[in-house]
């Protein structure tokens, strides 16, 4: 089975960061996913391998929306922002999982931003 070079790329990028961060229960680690239609985000505790909240462009509330993915995942940073809150944890180390801090990543970055996170 042939691997494609992007793909790999981005795994070595991912790893490289995971190596310099990590998030504890006080400070979660603000994973970020996307795929090509949909957005995933994580609030995840490294110490105990467990996580915290999750939010996506999968979520019933946001699913009803309509937008580009860049709008929607906007809204993804501000669900996880809120469901933040409610746990408490103001701010999180941002891990851009391998993608350059552009177009939907950043969105996510400044709809956690607007909600209230800081990082």
């Amino acid at each position: 089975m042939k691997t494609d070079n992007k793909v790999i790329r981005r795994q070595k990028i991912r790893y490289s960061i995971r190596r310099k961060l990590a998030g504890t229960a006080a400070k979660p680690r603000l994973s970020v996913f996307r795929s090509n239609t949909e957005t995933y985000v994580q609030l995840i505790d490294d110490e105990n391998g467990a996580t915290i909240a999750a939010a996506s462009t999968r979520d019933k509330d946001i699913k009803a929306q309509k937008g580009t993915k860049g709008e929607l995942s906007k809204m993804v940073g501000v669900a996880i922002a809120r469901k933040a809150a409610e746990l408490g944890v103001t701010t999180v180390v941002f891990d851009r999982g391998g993608y350059l801090y552009h177009g939907r990543v950043k969105a996510v970055a400044d709809g956690a931003r607007e909600g209230g996170l800081q990082f």
